[in-house]
């Protein structure tokens, strides 16, 4: 039985890194990476960055992640020269940044794993409450009571 391709979700079974060795591994993949881009960020340090970033994160389709302590805000968006058949349609003028790329790390094995991976703004809330200082003047003690009135 054969596997059955599909333009969107590639072969049935696709096969392992290494038993594709001096094959083109784009052949069997579904073009992951053509569907984001990721961009490092300023590791954040404060409240005030980590509120920038759930704001990025409050417009869709974004993600945060961070590698060996370097931050990452992902963008799913497909490049618009992606074609039903996974391949690009301006190969032969593509950008420098696509030309440098290669597929010797590349995430065709789907095994990656990042110290820290926000999909949500409530995910980074949850972080930032968790791991950060709490905001200035705001005390980790619960507020002091109202005084009791006095009866004379």
């Amino acid at each position: 039985m054969s596997a059955v391709a599909s333009p969107w979700i590639g072969p049935a079974v696709k096969p392992r890194r290494e038993d594709v060795a001096g094959g083109n591994l784009c052949e069997h993949c579904t073009a992951k990476c053509c569907r984001y881009f990721a961009l490092q960020v300023d590791t954040p340090t404060d409240w005030h960055d980590f509120e920038i970033i759930r704001w990025y994160m409050i417009h869709g389709d974004v993600a945060l992640f961070a590698e060996d302590d370097t931050w990452y805000l992902l963008v799913y968006n497909v490049c618009r020269h992606l074609q039903e058949d996974q391949r690009c349609g301006i190969y032969e003028t593509r950008p420098q940044i696509c030309r440098d790329y290669t597929t010797d790390e590349c995430e065709y094995d789907d095994d990656w794993v990042y110290d820290r991976y926000f999909e949500t703004p409530e995910q980074v809330l949850e972080y930032v409450d968790a791991f950060m200082p709490k905001k200035p003047k705001e005390s980790i003690r619960s507020p002091k009571p109202a005084l009791l009135p006095v009866i004379g």
